[in-house]
């Protein structure tokens, strides 16, 4: 398979996997405007899928939220077998995403920067 389709194939498997999440989890401790779908990284044979899901906010209820999905994992699998016309369905395997975590502890130190008062300056200009 051409690496366009597989990127196009990607693509459309983290949209879809993203509303079946949604229409499948049911969870009362699962916080939906918290996990965001940030990519699916296919295998080559098309038979597995890595899931990187991001969860922010909830420190320390991701490692269930993420138990969470592994659970859902078959219930997501057949919605997405579903609503896609695929040779095959590929296995869904659920990993935790920090990247957008890490990203908004970096903007936060830079906000934190930017509110810093400037140092003092003696009458000649120096600090």
């Amino acid at each position: 398979m051409n690496v366009s389709r597989v990127v196009r194939l990607n693509e459309l498997l983290r949209r879809e996997i993203g509303e079946a999440i949604f229409r499948v989890v049911r969870d009362e401790r699962f916080d939906m405007s918290a996990v965001t779908v940030t990519r699916v990284i296919t295998s080559r044979d098309l038979r597995h899928a890595r899931v990187m899901v991001s969860i922010r906010e909830h420190r320390d209820e991701r490692g269930h939220m993420l138990d969470a999905l592994r659970g859902c994992r078959a219930r997501i699998q057949s919605a997405i077998n579903r609503d896609l016309a695929l040779k095959y369905t590929p296995r869904l395997i659920f990993e935790l995403d920090e990247s957008i975590a890490k990203g908004d502890d970096v903007l936060g130190i830079l906000s934190e920067l930017d509110t810093e008062p400037p140092a003092a300056e003696d009458g000649d200009g120096q600090p």
